[in-house]
């Protein structure tokens, strides 16, 4: 696995790498302090499996640098963990292709609960953040957290809203998140919400399990 940790702090830094490679001794880490030096990373590799970074640092704006790193490495999650703790910012970094938003005050424990959740395709946003907000992807998102993860195969069935199930067909063909967001005309961090709720509601840990699922239950055919 190959990670790439941007901060501009490296104290902060320090204490991401002795996290990742506490989750995985085999990790590779690569390291920028600006975003400067992640355009320079992700144009000479291309292999990330994922991205952490903090969202003010020198370079270039947030918005403008976090657009720039989807669109080159559009198949690579990238999770911003950051001091910045609002509700408008989160929900724009995940319409532009994140893929999580982490506070800096978050344990240890919660970092690597939300790495491993965006390594398997799900989409990480604090529980604070999901409190008192009318957005309706947000409001998506609560109420994927107050399901419980034994629903049986009946209620399963139920449960997936026709909007999910369309998703659930298109990743069974192999189709990434943008190319779902532009079949179905939602943004892509909608996906990733979708995509969050199906592997919640159908109790799997990444896609491909999510498909098996799916044609297990008939929410889908294996000719799909």
């Amino acid at each position: 696995m190959k990670i790439l940790v941007a901060d501009d702090h490296e104290l902060f830094l320090k204490g991401l790498e002795l996290i990742l490679t506490d989750m995985n001794p085999d990790v590779q880490l690569v390291f920028a302090k600006n975003y400067n030096e992640i355009f320079t990373a992700i144009e000479q590799e291309k292999d990330f499996n994922l991205i952490l970074t903090d969202l003010a640092m020198p370079g270039a704006s947030w918005l403008q640098a976090i657009e720039r790193i989807h669109e080159t490495l559009p198949e690579t999650p990238i999770i911003i963990l950051s001091a910045v703790f609002d509700k408008e910012v989160v929900q724009k970094t995940i319409d532009i292709g994140a893929a999580g938003y982490i506070p800096k005050t978050s344990s240890n424990a919660v970092i690597l609960s939300a790495v491993n959740l965006v390594l398997s395709g799900g989409v990480y946003i604090p529980a604070e953040l999901l409190k008192g907000t009318s957005s309706s992807e947000f409001e998506m998102l609560k109420q994927i957290e107050v399901l419980p993860a034994d629903k049986s195969d009946k209620e399963k069935v139920h449960i997936l809203s026709p909007r999910q199930i369309d998703v659930i067909r298109l990743i069974s063909r192999g189709q990434s998140n943008k190319q779902i967001a532009y079949e179905l005309g939602l943004t892509e961090g909608t996906v990733k919400l979708h995509v969050t709720a199906i592997l919640k509601l159908l109790n799997v840990y990444n896609r491909t399990g999510a498909v098996v699922e799916a044609t297990r239950l008939g929410l889908i055919d294996s000719e799909n």
